[in-house]
């Protein structure tokens, strides 16, 4: 309710009330109704202010409601007719103009708050001289001008429409409203004021300036909503393009031209034109779930679900964006719990959240190559090569450019010993553009172990892939062993026994040692006399061969060979 009347009475009675009022929480919570009746009636007998009165018969009569006596009937009976009274009072009271003197000081200080930049504050004080006359045109015009101000035109179009119904002849509001109503694509209604200003000022530039703008504004509109209609969306949005500049307010302009950017691919425009007409639109709960579900055709899950909220603050039982909050919800919370658990290196479980996203969402393509793509990684990291050659195929069959999904598959050919595929994989993925340094790494990776693999692999000299353990390792080594032991081998090739039981040897050493192995795996022979030469090591710690096989004279010299 509007205080009009502000006094050092009121201010007394408000401090009574607010000490009566500490009063009676205390007592409330004691549940002592009598002494909050009594301190009650006090205040509401004694106040000679409306508003203090209606308050404390308010609340007197609740408590009296609460616990009503034989005694308290009559009292509330009493209370209600005086907090009735009261009502009539103020109400009446609230209705008084304030007096010109009032308005005036009112104005001038909008004035002096609007020169120091403070237009929120103006924007109060033009607010109290409205109220206070409303037959004046300039409080509207100027209150009008602060809305423009901080671009709120669509609180400013009332009042110069106010202000022109009081004065209609006032040139300086019709200039404002005419540039808010062609900004706004009204053509018509700006001709219109547009006119009456030349009418009024012949030689007015800015007027026949805007004026002679209208028609090709019209016929550039005319055109774009034909080629909306053919479904030539390059030529609307080329015509759109300057009109926008003149009537940057129109919503239905926006709304055709992020039609056209959708459909040709460029989301990001179509996000500008379409936020923009959630402002331009009251409550505009169908452009914020349109907004929204752009957002969600690009798989940008967290701006859909910031805008969808957006929607469900104007209505929250809006008939489409709550069911689509509801699944897009369930869809983030899926996939970030798939992240996580990859993350944690959990990867059947995380297969499981995937194949649940699969059917949150089954249509969407966007969704189904996302959890494809993280599909393909699990299987990697779970050294599946089968699967994970299956699921990372059939993305690159549908995006040949998808470097995850190349890095990827080239890891798996790696780990199934085909070199040659995972170096043309990652060579394909150096190529795309913004490619990761992962790329780039794998390749030089590949490239040495295509490298190596031509010379001395010792997974294949042990028969094992390179996913095995240290211990199948071991298990190996001793089944060959016992094979191509000099003292053991039955053939007629003794060099060549004894060079594979030193290959052997090489790669015991070599995959049973983590740091030997892990440098193996990166292209990196620990053993190469190349290497060994700048630093590196030997299969035997620089001490030489320590078996002395037979020699020149074909004999043969018994040794022990210890297998661990």
């Amino acid at each position: 309710t509007r205080v009009t009347m502000v006094n050092s009475v009121f201010f007394q009675s408000a401090a009574l009330l607010s000490v009566f009022l500490s009063h009676v929480c205390l007592e409330l919570e004691k549940r002592q109704f009598n002494k909050i009746i009594a301190t009650l009636r006090y205040v509401f007998y004694s106040s000679v202010a409306p508003e203090i009165s209606l308050c404390s018969g308010i609340l007197l009569l609740n408590c009296l409601a609460m616990e009503l006596r034989v005694r308290g009937v009559a009292l509330y009976c009493q209370c209600m007719l005086w907090v009735l009274c009261w009502t009539a009072v103020l109400f009446q009271g609230s209705d008084a103009k304030i007096s010109a003197e009032e308005v005036q000081k009112h104005l001038d200080m909008g004035k002096k708050l609007l020169s120091e930049g403070n237009l929120n504050d103006a924007l109060t004080h033009y607010h109290s001289a409205v109220e206070g006359d409303p037959t004046n045109y300039m409080t509207f015009f100027k209150r009008a001008t602060v809305y423009l101000a901080i671009g709120r035109s669509r609180s400013a179009l009332p009042d110069l429409d106010k202000t022109l119904e009081l004065r209609p002849d006032f040139t300086g509001a019709r200039l404002q409203r005419a540039s808010i109503l062609l900004k706004r694509a009204q053509l018509d209604k700006a001709a219109a004021d547009y006119e009456f200003v030349l009418s009024k000022q012949p030689g007015n530039e800015e007027a026949r300036r805007e004026l002679d703008s209208i028609h090709p504004v019209r016929g550039a509109i005319d055109a774009a909503r034909d080629f909306q209609s053919r479904r030539d969306c390059n030529s609307v949005v080329n015509v759109l393009e300057p009109v926008m500049e003149k009537v940057p307010w129109d919503s239905s302009l926006r709304e055709m031209r992020a039609d056209c950017f959708m459909e040709m691919g460029m989301y990001q425009k179509a996000i500008a034109d379409l936020r923009v007409t959630t402002k331009l639109v009251s409550d505009n709960t169908a452009g914020y779930f349109r907004l929204s579900t752009v957002f969600y055709s690009m798989g940008e899950l967290e701006d859909t679900l910031r805008e969808v909220r957006e929607c469900l603050k104007l209505d929250p039982d809006h008939k489409e964006c709550y069911p689509f909050y509801k699944k897009v919800k369930k869809l983030n919370k899926q996939f970030n719990r798939a992240q996580e658990l990859i993350n944690e290196g959990q990867y059947n479980e995380a297969l499981e959240k995937l194949d649940a996203t699969m059917k949150t969402e089954p249509h969407e393509y966007t969704y189904e190559m996302r959890a494809l793509g993280r599909k393909c990684h699990c299987y990697y990291k779970m050294h599946q090569v089968k699967e994970a050659l299956r699921v990372c195929g059939d993305i690159l069959r549908r995006e040949p450019d998808n470097v995850d999904a190349l890095c990827d598959r080239a890891e798996v050919y790696i780990l199934d010993e085909k070199f040659e595929e995972a170096v043309s994989d990652f060579q394909a993925a150096t190529k795309i553009d913004g490619h990761p340094q992962q790329a780039d790494e794998g390749l030089q990776r590949a490239q040495k172990l295509l490298k190596q693999s031509k010379k001395r692999d010792y997974y294949k000299i042990l028969g094992l892939k390179r996913t095995c353990t240290k211990g199948e390792v071991i298990k190996a080594y001793r089944r060959k062993a016992m094979k191509w032991h000099p003292d053991q081998y039955k053939g007629n090739d003794k060099k060549m026994a004894e060079q594979m039981f030193i290959d052997l040897a090489a790669a015991k050493e070599v995959l049973t040692d983590q740091e030997k192995r892990a440098k193996f795996d990166a292209g990196e022979d620990p053993l190469d006399p190349e290497q060994q030469a700048q630093g590196g090591g030997n299969p035997f710690g620089g001490g030489g061969f320590p078996f002395p096989f037979g020699g020149d004279g074909g004999g043969q010299q018994h040794f022990k060979f210890h297998f661990g």
